[in-house]
């Protein structure tokens, strides 16, 4: 058997999903996307991909939402439908079925967004400047 690669228009589909997996997309968008009907788009991309396209979206909204949840202080409601997903107990549900704990358990498993905080680099030079210069204050004009 010689693998042949997933055809053109199943990874306009994938893409799709990647890219804009925050909005309110379903199957019907992604097989819209890739021209082909609703039941022939379900069967062919899990052919190719080994699951089925419902499955990879939400896989890419977990993925997302647990990476919100290491990074930020977002409550888990807001995190839900910032990914694109409409029902924070689906979402709960979900996630605790792939991660194998609820989002606030995984959260917990991590030090808090604060310890993460970036600080912007204009920020950083002020204050690394040195207080108390003395580069040619002191001694009067420059030479000539």
């Amino acid at each position: 058997m010689v693998f042949v690669p997933p055809a053109r228009h199943l990874l306009r589909a994938k893409d799709l999903a990647d890219a804009r997996y925050f909005e309110p997309l379903d199957v019907d968008d992604l097989a819209r996307a890739a021209g082909l009907s609703r039941a022939h788009f379900s069967r062919e991309f899990r052919r190719a991909f080994g699951e089925s396209p419902h499955a990879y979206l939400l896989t890419r909204r977990l993925e997302r939402a647990a990476a919100l949840l290491r990074a930020t202080d977002h409550s888990v409601a807001d995190i839900c439908f910032t990914v694109g997903l409409q029902s924070v107990g689906s979402f709960t549900t979900s996630f605790s079925r792939t991660f194998g704990v609820s989002p606030t358990a995984y959260r917990a498993r991590f030090p808090p967004a604060a310890n993460w905080a970036m600080v912007p680099a204009c920020v950083l030079r002020f204050y690394g400047r040195p207080q108390n210069s003395t580069f040619r204050e002191d001694n009067g004009p420059a030479p000539v």
